[in-house]
């Protein structure tokens, strides 16, 4: 897999196995959204999404350079301080 690379957009998506589905409930929702902030907000700039009950799409742009050393460097010294 190659890396993201910073200012480049990217539409992620994953739908689930045959008749799965990923969201079976509307809490199911705000959990995914809670984790998408938690995960890739940090990263990227989110454009457009859309969650259905068995796939989910991201459009994201990955943030400038600058932008995630500084971000490598406060979770490094966050971690060394605890």
């Amino acid at each position: 897999m190659e890396p993201l690379i910073p200012g480049k957009y990217y539409h992620i998506y994953n739908h689930a196995n045959g008749n799965e589905q990923l969201i079976r409930e509307d809490k199911n929702y705000k959990f995914f959204l809670l984790k998408v902030k938690e995960y890739v907000v940090p990263v990227a700039e989110i454009f457009a999404y859309c969650l259905l009950p068995n796939h989910f799409h991201l459009l994201i742009r990955i943030k400038d350079e600058e932008i995630l050393t500084n971000l490598i460097t406060y979770t490094q010294a966050y971690n060394q301080a605890v």
